[in-house]
């Protein structure tokens, strides 16, 4: 995989009208193997010698050149002198036979950029396709057909996952740390807010039992001793969310492609937050609601 400058038959490279795009050698089966989508015109052949001078460009790439219809059109390129000029004893022409479907195959941090795949063959990198229940005993057939094919040559191999995985690694980490302090802050936060509902309570015990010998429901009681403390919470909710707002807008800015954070985020986040909340004041809450007025009033 490396780059090279392609340009479109019959124009002038000099002029600018070029692309440095990847060239990548492959066979009539890595598409299918990879699941790529041919949005225009065909895969390569099985006949070996049939394709030798084609090309299956990605979307990127086709609309780069601004070919109405790809499917046809030549491009052209060469190799450079040393001193800078070019050789056009090495110009090579190139027939467009496809084009497939943008994929990723760098970073969500960057553009899709350019890709040209070319029929060949890739020295000593080969890609499978393999169940993932008997990874093992594929592998092992695998590495001994290397050795019989290719004996004395070191035999490696990697997981496109595990590749992903490094690739976003840092983010997998800042992930995992933001959720395990998140999990500390909510049992920090559910454990002052137990207690000061306690507190609160037993501050108002007098008045719980006035209200329960005046006819009070536990419902209404609790809704009383409640009240004060959702009320809070929605105020936090209200400045809080915003400023989460703004500190993963700029941290998605890092990503050219990045989801969209909607309302329903911070909805379904203040729900489970008033859910937690008002679980935790209610405790102490229905405790109070539930204690005999006389013992209350008596203790008064």
């Amino acid at each position: 995989m490396n780059d090279q400058t392609f340009w479109p038959k019959g124009q002038d490279p000099v002029q600018g009208n070029t692309s440095s795009m990847q060239v990548w050698l492959v066979d009539e089966d890595y598409i299918p193997t990879l699941g790529m989508e041919i949005v225009v015109g065909r895969n390569f052949s099985e006949d070996r010698g049939a394709d030798e001078n084609t090309v299956i460009l990605n979307e990127a790439l086709a609309d780069r050149f601004g070919f109405e219809d790809p499917i046809g059109e030549v491009i052209n390129t060469f190799t450079q002198n040393p001193d800078g000029s070019f050789d056009n004893e090495n110009l090579r022409e190139f027939t467009i036979i496809g084009v497939v479907k943008n994929f990723h195959f760098r970073s969500l941090k960057e553009n899709i950029s350019p890709l040209g795949l070319f029929k060949g063959g890739s020295r000593g990198n080969v890609i499978f396709k393999i169940d993932a229940e008997n990874a093992s005993i594929a592998i092992s057939k695998i590495e001994n057909t290397w050795a019989e094919m290719a004996p004395g040559q070191p035999f490696s191999y990697s997981f496109l996952d595990d590749r992903f995985d490094q690739m976003y690694r840092s983010e997998n980490r800042v992930s995992n740390l933001v959720l395990m302090f998140s999990v500390l802050i909510i049992v920090i936060a559910c454990l002052g807010l137990f207690g000061l509902s306690a507190y609160s309570a037993e501050q108002r015990t007098k008045e719980i039992g006035i209200r329960k010998v005046l006819g009070a429901s536990v419902a209404g009681i609790v809704s009383l001793v409640s009240k004060d403390f959702i009320k809070l919470i929605l105020i936090s909710f209200f400045i809080a969310a915003p400023v989460g707002y703004f500190i993963m807008q700029q941290w998605l800015k890092e990503f050219t492609y990045k989801t969209n954070i909607g309302v329903d985020v911070f909805l379904i986040s203040g729900i489970g937050i008033i859910l937690i909340a008002s679980i935790t004041v209610s405790w102490q809450s229905i405790k109070a609601a539930m204690t005999n007025p006389v013992k209350s009033l008596k203790s008064e």
